[in-house]
């Protein structure tokens, strides 16, 4: 089973890692992963093995507080960060009051009465910001140091030396190292960063707060013929919810009664309201803009569209991308290596130098440095900015992974029939005889198909409705066989539909002209139907599988990405490389029968090609599973939705565009975030430990120290913000 679990007291990359290996280690783990900025555990065990209660007290064994996040709760991280950051704040403000007189002093007064009245001011800022030495000795004296730790060690390594030296002042001496300001301004200066970095993460979480926003808290439903409003809990499959202007959908159902429009852009993305009628499918978290309709309650609770949507950007923000493995696995061996080259820098700077002073400082500012921050957030924030900013352009990645594989597919195998097409028939050319205008020869068509189930008679009767012709009434309807149908009209003239074979059938007169536009037609793909009065030809009506909008755009800007385009279809290679041709599609599977797809999809793997399959319908399901990513177009069948690693929540093949490119700009936004955090402890550590000192006299003193570390994860996290703005 799966269970997510909240935990409370990580800080920083390194609790990251320690809560992540400690679950992971646990017999009856498959999986267990972390996501620091949601400060969430989701681990995948088996339940006949280990029990919630075991990861909650291995989790607490580490110094964090664990407990199981149930299906009815719902936190919103914006909400969460904003209670955060009112806190940090209250602590920045209350400690300046200190501080500052704190660095005045020591600036401008030296002496013993100026140390006793700097380590007065320090206390108070230290009582204050006391959650880092809790947390800091908490985890060092457990075994497993944090960000916290070094913090706490660097600067109660400074009060204590500054301490030693002012009872050595108070004896006589004559010393002025003192570090009481920069044993206060440490903490703050880390504060003021985390509370930056709070402001940042909590508009990452912006788009699943609006997704959340959008569920009512209560709807009106129909009971017993009364109108009551009720709690959406409450809300049972059967029950008739209605939906006024203004108001938002709790729940997915279908149309009994009434027309209006809806919005539906924040679940599908779509900007046009849509028009809602009886039989019509209403999602929740659509909101009403006008009319008056209600629905019957079909799925409800954690079954909604709205719902599983919120659940899939979620799983997605809290999974793992390959990409973050290096970071993991730096970041778990990280404090304890930085402490090891915090105590050989003071050990080398006593040995060369034999100034307390110059050690202790180098050693402190190594230590509040060299916190992975900015590396333990560099992947998980750009993942969660981006799958949020996916959800709101109708693109569902349902894990971290397909979103990092996504941005280097070689291929995008397209099914035709309604990923590419709309997967119903559509009128292409209407051709009638020099005798016959094309209003006469739609209402010959109606009239003849009104009554028949066929796909294609509807469609020319759909046709005929839009259009408003008038039909005219026929008797005597006659089915033949592989041939067409045939009637006869109030004049008595007999009538008829078919193929070619009607006509010898029923000696009809040869038009060469109609014949071979019927063959033309033929050969583009299309089904030429031809229609008769009399002995004569009254004309020709074409019918084929129409492109999908948006078909021709997606193609031409896949090619223009370097991503080669497969069409699969179980068509002839006739009709698949005539619409392959009007799409600008070189390669074409066709003749492929359903158990045939997923061998295609492995022929183009076995090539070395990294394989997105597009698909939506139940025989797509092998070949989306076996796809590198599988993409399910909106109107796809559940089955198809289940196995693909995306869904698109609109019928729009661009989606797909869309989403390599939001992919792209994803990883391309983790890399720079992972360069710039090496890069940052890469220079920042010797600077500090005073490598360059020698050579040209640079040495980072302890609170720029500070000052930087904080503003590495502020820029990493603000750097991540930019995808919010991404198009």
């Amino acid at each position: 089973m799966k269970q997510v679990f909240r935990v409370d007291g990580m800080r920083c990359a390194a609790c990251q890692a320690h809560v992540q290996a400690a679950a992971a280690a646990l017999d009856g783990v498959k999986k267990a992963e972390v996501n620091l900025p949601a400060k969430e555990l989701t681990v995948e065990y088996d339940d006949t093995v280990l029990q919630a209660e075991r990861i909650i007290l291995e989790v607490s064994r580490l110094g964090f507080k664990a407990s199981p996040v149930e299906d009815e709760q719902e936190t919103d991280p914006a909400e969460e960060a904003k209670k955060e950051s009112a806190s940090l704040l209250r602590n920045i403000l209350v400690s300046l009051i200190f501080l500052i007189p704190l660095t005045v002093i020591a600036m401008t007064w030296h002496g013993t009465k100026s140390a006793v009245i700097q380590l007065l001011l320090l206390i108070p800022i230290l009582v204050i910001n006391r959650a880092y030495f809790t947390f800091g000795f908490s985890r060092l004296f457990r075994g497993t140091p944090n960000m916290d730790s070094l913090i706490a060690v660097g600067s109660g390594a400074g009060m204590i030396y500054s301490i030693g030296v002012l009872l050595l002042m108070l004896r006589g001496a004559e010393r002025t190292d003192l570090y009481f300001e920069a044993a206060g301004m440490i903490p703050v200066l880390i504060t003021i960063g985390k509370y930056l970095e709070c402001i940042s993460k909590g508009k990452t979480g912006t788009a699943i707060a609006k997704l959340m926003a959008l569920t009512p808290k209560t709807a009106q439903v129909e009971r017993n013929g009364k109108e009551e409003e009720i709690g959406i809990a409450a809300i049972r499959p059967g029950d008739i919810v209605i939906l006024r202007a203004g108001s938002a959908a709790a729940v997915d159902g279908t149309v009994t009664d009434g027309t209006g429009t809806v919005n539906q852009a924040a679940v599908t993305g779509e900007s046009v309201p849509v028009e809602k009628a009886v039989g019509d499918t209403v999602i929740s978290g659509s909101i009403c803009t006008g009319g008056y309709l209600k629905f019957r309650a079909e799925k409800v609770g954690r079954e909604t569209t709205l719902a599983q949507v919120i659940a899939l950007v979620k799983e997605a923000a809290g999974s793992k991308a390959p990409i973050a493995r290096l970071a993991d696995k730096v970041s778990a061996v990280f404090v304890p290596v930085v402490i090891g080259i915090a105590v050989i820098t003071f050990a080398a700077w006593m040995i060369l130098d034999g100034s307390a002073e110059k050690a202790i400082g180098a050693a402190i500012a190594v230590l509040v440095i060299s916190c992975p921050c900015a590396l333990g957030l560099a992947t998980p924030v750009a993942i969660m900015v981006g799958t949020g900013r996916a959800a709101e352009l109708g693109v569902l990645f349902k894990n971290a992974r397909s979103l990092e594989n996504l941005h280097k597919v070689d291929v995008a195998v397209f099914d035709k029939t309604g990923t590419l097409t709309t997967g119903k028939p559509g009128v292409t050319d209407l051709i009638p005889a020099p005798e016959y205008s094309a209003d006469e020869l739609l209402a010959l068509a109606a009239g003849l198909e009104r009554f028949s189930q066929h796909p294609y008679a509807r469609t020319i009767c759909e046709l005929a409705e839009t259009k408003k012709t008038a039909l005219p009434e026929m008797t005597a309807f006659q089915a033949l066989s592989g041939q067409g149908v045939l009637a006869q009209k109030e004049n008595g003239i007999r009538v008829g539909a078919g193929n070619e074979t009607l006509l010898k059938t029923q000696d009809i007169a040869e038009d060469e002209t109609l014949l071979r536009a019927a063959r033309e037609l033929a050969a583009q793909g299309k089904t030429p139907l031809f229609f008769t009065e009399g002995k004569r030809i009254a004309g020709i009506i074409a019918l084929a599988d129409t492109i999908r909008e948006g078909s021709t755009e997606a193609v031409e800007d896949l090619k223009k990405m370097s991503v080669q385009t497969v069409m699969l279809t179980g068509d002839n290679k006739i009709t698949a490389g005539a619409l392959a041709a009007q799409l600008h599609i070189a390669d074409i599977a066709a003749d492929v029968l359903p158990a045939e797809k997923e061998s295609v999809i492995r022929d183009l793997q076995n090539r070395g090609k990294l394989v997105a399959m597009v698909g939506d319908g139940i025989n797509d399901a092998p070949a989306l599973a076996r796809a590198d990513v599988g993409i399910a177009i909106g109107a796809g069948t559940e089955i198809a939705l289940d196995a693909a690693d995306v869904v698109l929540s609109q019928n729009d093949p661009r989606g797909v565009v869309r989403a390599i490119r939001l992919s792209r700009a994803v990883i391309g936004n983790i890399r720079m975030n992972l360069f710039w955090a090496f890069f940052y402890n890469a220079l920042g550590i010797p600077l500090a430990a005073g490598l360059f000192y020698p050579l040209l006299g640079w040495q980072l003193p302890p609170m720029f120290g500070a000052m930087a570390m904080s503003l590495s994860s502020f820029c990493v996290v603000t750097n991540a913000l930019r995808l919010r703005f991404f198009r």
